[in-house]
């Protein structure tokens, strides 16, 4: 069964001393925070429920070796890659997963949420940093694409 897109509680913006956003909605009836951090050198995200914050995941926006990522750059721009994260993010889980469930669950949220700020802004080369504390460990599709929707809000 489908839900609806995740309702909005409060969103609150703030610029000093880093650019920071937060928001928070109900995905699968569960209240959802999310906060971005614009660091002069990261982007810090964080997705947390009940208060829970369990595991931290970096993904690189600069790759190391450009031509290796010059070869994914320019994938076709069909219906069907369109949904994809960008190919050369490599998600390195820093702190948490107690499963290896966890972990690719934690790694899939990390690097969507890289591709999404990569889209938005090509010229962006921070780090990414993405705290997740999901009450859950398994998530259905539309759980995953509310809590992105959440997460685009906030950045």
């Amino acid at each position: 069964m489908a839900t609806d897109a995740p309702a909005v509680l409060h969103a609150m913006a703030t610029s000093y001393p880093a650019i920071t956003k937060q928001t928070a909605g109900l995905i699968e009836g569960v209240a959802t925070e999310i906060t971005s951090i614009q660091f002069a050198d990261k982007i810090m995200v964080t997705i947390t429920q009940a208060g829970r914050l369990a595991q931290w995941i970096h993904v690189s926006l600069d790759p190391s070796n450009p031509t290796f990522a010059e070869q994914y750059l320019h994938l076709s721009t069909d219906e069907r890659n369109s949904l994809l994260p960008m190919a050369y993010l490599t998600p390195k889980t820093l702190l948490g997963t107690s499963t290896s469930e966890r972990e690719i669950v934690g790694q899939l949220y990390a690097t969507h949420i890289a591709s999404a700020i990569a889209t938005r802004n090509p010229q962006e080369s921070r780090a990414i940093i993405v705290g997740l504390g999901f009450i859950k460990s398994e998530i259905k599709r539309q759980t995953f694409f509310d809590t992105i929707d959440l997460v685009m809000t906030c950045l």
